[in-house]
């Protein structure tokens, strides 16, 4: 049996920190950071209505995201106004 286990590297610069899977320089914004949708896409599925970034997150099609500590984060579209 293969008891070997994953590990996600954490490399930390001053402004941004990053894990193995982004390798992008300058690295992208982490999960954490308030810019996180500005990181590289990874996969994009629009026929499913979701992308994974490099920084873990996955972020849907309504806006809503799911980070890589399992934290959700509500749909956040600009909400349309009714004409008058």
């Amino acid at each position: 049996m293969n008891t070997s286990s994953s590990r996600t590297t954490t490399f930390t610069t001053p402004q941004r920190k990053t894990t193995s899977m982004c390798q992008h320089q300058p690295p992208c914004p982490s999960a954490d950071s308030s810019d996180r949708e500005a990181a590289h896409l990874v996969a994009h599925h629009p026929e499913q209505g979701w992308s994974l970034l490099c920084n873990g997150v996955l972020l849907f099609e309504d806006t809503g995201e799911l980070l890589p500590d399992g934290q959700v984060i509500a749909p956040h579209r600009a909400r349309a106004t009714a004409a008058a």
